[in-house]
């Protein structure tokens, strides 16, 4: 019998790329022979990601729209006309089963071409308000998986599946020590600790917000550990270095993030649906601060779905710089409060959403 064949294609963040491995590396846990392709955006982060994990790639010269009129957005509309011409090249030749779409801007013309030539389709739907092109999909995909209840306000209900988000497996299946987690980092085992992450990138209110409010954190009794992201990393730890803030471990980037989750009583983080996922598996306590510059608002909307639970705590970006360092160490002092906090979460968590994806996978192969 000749091995399957699957394209899941997307990316663009890690929240779009780090779900795909995922659910690339069960569909070879259940069926070893299974071939996969990759099919992203060209100079986006699954270009290098995805062949570090073992999967090959190819790239389409795909963008996403500017949001005011500017010529740029003749250049998007041909791109895109050539990378459906493109993947409908890729298509022909690597013979797909089945073509999975993770959301991001590569999704959305594989997905439709090898809708047009008759290939099933299954498409992941992270947040939990679906974008324009899933919604325009869904009218062709055989499944939808998400992550979220209500999902039926956005696309047909018998076509839905509740699979949760993949996240990256190394963070809930080890069972790291709390302590060796600490010291990874360097940090106390005596003294409760804060999580800021400021997003590969960085997040410009999360980061100015911290600065804002440096003296306070170091005249405090917890300690910090900061993402800032690469852009701002100079910035900010000079910030820190200049008042001699001790307790506050400033990094551009943090490779293990199973011991910085480890190491956390509390979270500040952006709300995007990957991370959101992340801290409902490992029940951490979170303080959202949603970014205003992404489509149809979402991450506000991801936030709310948690706040509604009472499983996390939302301050709006606009009120990050005065509010998000005041409330966070009012709350990590507030046992009860994180416990409830705590508890609520892991009861919006899915286990093994890449197991339950990839196995609408091989159901839509025909």
């Amino acid at each position: 019998m000749k091995a399957k064949k699957i394209i899941i294609s997307g990316g663009g963040t890690g929240g779009h790329v780090f779900p795909a491995i995922a659910i690339a590396n069960a569909l070879k846990e259940i069926d070893s022979s299974i071939e996969i392709l990759f099919v992203g955006a060209n100079g986006k982060m699954e270009m290098e990601k995805v062949p570090a994990a073992g999967y090959q790639i190819k790239g389409l010269p795909v963008q996403g729209l500017v949001r005011k009129l500017t010529f740029k957005n003749f250049v998007v509309i041909f791109n895109l006309l050539k990378s459906l011409f493109i993947s409908r090249k890729i298509i022909k030749t690597f013979k797909p089963d089945a073509v999975i779409g993770v959301g991001g801007f590569a999704s959305a013309p594989v997905v439709y071409i090898a809708s047009l030539m008759g290939i099933p389709t299954l498409l992941q739907e992270q947040n939990s308000y679906a974008g324009i092109t899933n919604k325009l999909l869904a009218k062709r995909a055989e499944k939808i998986c998400v992550a979220y209840d209500n999902m039926h306000k956005f696309f047909p209900k018998q076509k839905i599946v509740k699979s949760g988000n993949p996240v990256r497996q190394s963070l809930y299946k080890n069972d790291i020590d709390k302590e060796l987690a600490l010291n990874h980092f360097g940090l106390s085992k005596n003294k409760k600790t804060i999580l800021i992450l400021g997003g590969s990138g960085g997040a410009k209110s999360i980061n100015e917000a911290v600065i804002n409010r440096l003296e306070k954190i170091k005249d405090s009794d917890i300690q910090v550990i900061w993402q800032t992201g690469k852009y701002y990393y100079n910035v900010s730890n000079e910030a820190a270095s200049k008042i001699q803030a001790k307790n506050c471990l400033v990094k551009d980037f943090i490779t293990r993030m199973d011991y910085a989750y480890r190491s956390a009583d509390l979270v500040i983080s952006r709300a995007g649906a990957a991370t959101i996922s992340e801290l409902c598996l490992l029940k951490i306590p979170a303080i959202l601060v949603p970014s205003p510059n992404v489509a149809e608002d979402h991450q506000t909307k991801n936030a709310m779905a948690l706040v509604e639970n009472n499983a996390a705590i939302l301050i709006h970006n606009k009120d990050a710089f005065e509010n998000m360092i005041d409330e966070a160490l009012v709350l990590i002092q507030n046992t009860e409060k994180l416990e409830e906090l705590s508890k609520n979460i892991s009861k919006l968590g899915i286990e093994n959403s890449d197991k339950i994806i990839a196995e609408e996978v091989f159901k839509i192969i025909k």
